[in-house]
């Protein structure tokens, strides 16, 4: 079975129309997902415990009778590290220490200025008192995840991170726990879906509130996400991945090729584009497709995903690609080209941006140190990578002195007339007579 991907030419008359149609996706949740959800988090915030246990008694087919026994030790975690193999040992504190080393550069330190009068003001950062992540689990096992989230939340100095991780019928992965203790998390339990959330965000006898929660998960952990946005901060609600590559004449068909299975192997709707101006090369990267694609694990979901939201298209300058890089605002985006540095300053709109023919994106997923929590579907446009500064908030100082008061006093009483607060020109106005 031929690999079905769209063949878009930037310059015919119907481009723009045809790559809008590609980069629509339907992220609207359905009516009964929504009320579904609803009515486990007001279950939750009621009955606490006794509801997030029944959820999970119910969805994960677990027979306990207190969240306590959910609940995974300090000394688990070690047992769970001690008991991979060296080499996975080695690799996740490698992974570790460099996720550790790049956001380390985020920290965003508290600052003051000064006027002459002796005025001064300023921001004062602190981190956030608490952090929930969520991390899929069952047959799913992402260490990668448990790093990518608690190790930035630890830079900032966030007081106590909590991690929810489902194990459906038990199933729990030594390589999740195993990240979590060199993550350093201080709580894990093992719950999941939206009640997980909802005992994030409301606490219960057992799991404790937090002030922001992040992490992927399914579209029920999405939409709680969603839900109890305002009581808690979020990170984002991510889309399926998404990658599209640059390739001019110079890249390797065959490793733009698996690039591309990197991200379609995600999920059906996965979007992967490859984007060149070389025909040549076009046809290169679909006939290595081909070849590879029966090779894959998962070629299924490779197959569904290319058929969905697959496209290569041909561009007549780098120029033109750049406007397409742009207009498509990627998650990842590989500039798979010589010279790839120099189209940097034309790149508004990406999440990760992977420089030159070694820099596979799945460098990033794992272990180059920056985050990999990115914004998909268009976001990049106004949204940033998941990062330390996600997990610190600022505060404004105003400590004006007495000359200050009444320079500020009669300036401010001025714009409170203009406003026709009274209350706000008279408090300033006795500022402004010292």
């Amino acid at each position: 079975m031929p690999l079905n991907w769209q063949q878009l030419r930037a310059d015919a008359g119907d481009f723009a129309e045809r790559l809008d149609r590609l980069l629509h996706l339907d992220l609207a949740i359905g009516a009964e997902i929504e009320a579904q959800v609803r009515q486990i988090i007001a279950d939750v915030r009621q009955r606490g415990d006794a509801a997030v246990l029944e959820y999970t008694q119910r969805f994960d087919r677990l027979a306990v009778d207190s969240l306590a026994e959910l609940q995974v030790t300090r000394e688990q975690q070690q047992a769970a590290l001690l008991s991979l193999p060296e080499a996975g040992r080695a690799a996740l504190h490698e992974a570790a220490a460099r996720i550790r080393r790049y956001h380390e550069q985020q920290l965003q330190p508290s600052w003051r200025i000064a006027d002459a009068d002796g005025s001064w003001f300023g921001q004062q950062v602190r981190a956030l008192d608490s952090v929930g992540i969520y991390v899929p689990g069952g047959k799913a096992c992402y260490p990668s995840s448990v790093l990518m989230n608690a190790i930035p939340a630890r830079v900032a100095g966030v007081g106590r991170i909590v991690m929810c991780v489902p194990t459906p019928a038990g199933e729990v992965s030594p390589w999740v726990l195993a990240a979590a203790a060199v993550a350093d998390v201080d709580q894990i339990f093992r719950i999941g879906g939206a009640q997980a959330v909802a005992a994030l965000a409301y606490g219960s006898e057992t799991v404790p509130a937090v002030d922001k929660i992040v992490g992927p998960g399914n579209i029920y952990v999405a939409t709680a996400k969603r839900q109890v946005f305002g009581q808690v901060g979020i990170d984002m609600i991510a889309g399926p991945s998404e990658i599209l590559v640059y390739a001019d004449h110079s890249a390797d068909p065959e490793w733009v090729a698996m690039d591309l299975f990197s991200q379609a192997e995600h999920d059906e709707q996965a979007q992967v584009i490859l984007v060149s101006d070389d025909a040549a090369m076009l046809a290169a990267v679909a006939a290595a497709a081909e070849r590879l694609w029966p090779q894959m694990d998962r070629r299924d979901i490779i197959a569904a995903a290319i058929q969905t939201r697959g496209a290569m298209i041909q561009v007549s300058s780098r120029e033109q690609a750049l406007a397409v890089i742009n207009r498509v605002a990627p998650e990842h985006l590989e500039l798979a080209c010589d010279g790839a540095e120099a189209l940097l300053p034309g790149i508004r709109h990406a999440g990760a941006i992977f420089i030159g023919h070694v820099a596979a994106e799945a460098l990033g997923d794992y272990c180059a140190g920056p985050n990999h929590v990115l914004p998909t579907h268009g976001t990049a446009r106004f949204s940033s990578p998941l990062g330390v500064y996600d997990f610190q908030k600022r505060s404004s100082l105003i400590a004006p002195s007495v000359e200050g008061g009444r320079r500020l006093g009669a300036c401010a009483e001025l714009l409170a007339r203009a406003e026709g607060l009274d209350a706000h020109a008279r408090s300033a106005a006795y500022r402004a007579q010292g």
